[in-house]
């Protein structure tokens, strides 16, 4: 486990690792890599903005995140399971538990967020915030 600071080349960091491992996910890495296809380095770099964003308070990400997910097809609730699992052991290798916890907290509101719109409720219940 790593306790990195919390600023952008940690944020670099956390994304490039959690990403490299959705690619490789049997559940995760099909959807992933059918909706953004050749264009990775753009997604890498767009989700460290929008980290940043939340979590340095940057304001450099524009976009809707929900409209983005909202266009894509099949996904399911293994898929956000996944992608919470993943996302907190990354953050947990990274960080301290505080900070972990607070980039769990947001992860968890995007799933249910994007849990409404996909299944008009949540599914998939929060992953445990980082201790």
């Amino acid at each position: 486990m790593s306790s990195l600071p919390l600023d952008r080349s940690s944020i670099t960091a956390l994304v490039h690792q959690f990403y490299d491992q959705v690619r490789a996910d049997p559940v995760l890495g099909p959807v992933f890599n059918d909706a953004i296809g050749d264009h990775w380095d753009t997604h890498l770099a767009r989700m460290v903005e929008f980290w940043s964003t939340v979590m340095l308070s940057t304001h450099s990400f524009e976009g809707n995140v929900f409209g983005k997910h909202m266009a894509l097809s099949g996904i399911e609730p293994d898929h956000f399971r996944r992608w919470l699992a993943l996302f907190q052991a990354t953050a947990v290798h990274l960080f301290e538990p505080a900070v972990a916890s607070e980039f769990q907290i947001v992860a968890n509101r995007i799933a249910s967020s994007l849990q409404y719109g996909y299944f008009g409720k949540v599914i998939v219940d929060a992953a445990p915030a980082a201790t």
